[in-house]
């Protein structure tokens, strides 16, 4: 009953790893790595948005340091996913690191969408957090073995990358009152790019961004314990 109910709610996950993962596992071959390299990447890294940086990353030589910074500034948003179901990954057992390190942004929303009363829901979300990593890791690899067998014309294709992040903000954008981060986000974004080039904007631009957005939020709380 589980299985069931996770592989229905994670179908849509499915369709969207699908197109994405291809799209990777392609941009992967064409960096120079084989089908194995993609799907490793997928099974150790598992964040489609960094992954598609990681690329340029390997392919510029970017320092170990750099990184593991932009990979912390750009999924520390999932760190505070894991924190709604603290308590539901405590009474998971050894699957509690597990559902830690596969929390993304499609499995956060089927869980809070699963009925707390139902006596299967941690099952189910294990289940759903298992098979949307076997989609991606597929899809990856799929993509890249394609690369390697079919004459693909990939111009283009990276692009797929920049449509991953319009869909991002514009979906962030929906769902605030206050545009504060996206403006933000996009004015720093391409301040850094002219400052220090399309090569390395990225780290800095997450940077300045996140520390505004901090003191942004500082400044709301001491504007709200002032008016309390």
């Amino acid at each position: 009953m589980a299985f069931k109910t996770a592989f229905q709610k994670s179908l849509p996950i499915f369709f969207s790893y699908l197109f994405v993962g291809l799209a990777y596992g392609l941009m992967m071959n064409e960096a120079g790595y084989a089908w194995y390299t993609a799907l490793f990447t997928s099974f150790t890294v598992y964040t489609g948005a960094f992954q598609f940086v990681l690329i340029t990353f390997l392919s510029g030589g970017a320092s170990y340091l750099t990184v593991a910074l932009t990979a912390l500034l750009m999924n520390s948003r999932q760190t505070f996913y894991s924190l709604t179901f603290l308590e539901d990954f405590k009474a998971m057992g050894r699957r509690k690191l597990y559902m830690i390190h596969t929390m993304s942004d499609e499995t956060y929303a089927v869980n809070c969408s699963l009925d707390r009363e139902d006596p299967a829901r941690k099952d189910t979300m294990f289940l759903v957090a298992l098979l949307s990593r076997i989609y991606w890791m597929g899809a990856s690899a799929i993509g890249a073995a394609l690369g390697q067998v079919l004459p693909f014309d990939l111009t283009g294709i990276d692009f797929c990358m920049t449509a991953l992040f319009i869909t991002i903000l514009v979906d962030q954008w929906e769902k605030q009152k206050e545009h504060f981060e996206p403006i933000a986000g996009g004015v720093v974004g391409v301040l850094c790019l002219l400052l220090f080039g399309k090569q390395t904007f990225i780290l800095p631009a997450l940077l300045f961004v996140s520390g505004l957005i901090l003191l942004y939020g500082q400044l709301h709380q001491t504007e709200r314990e002032g008016n309390a």
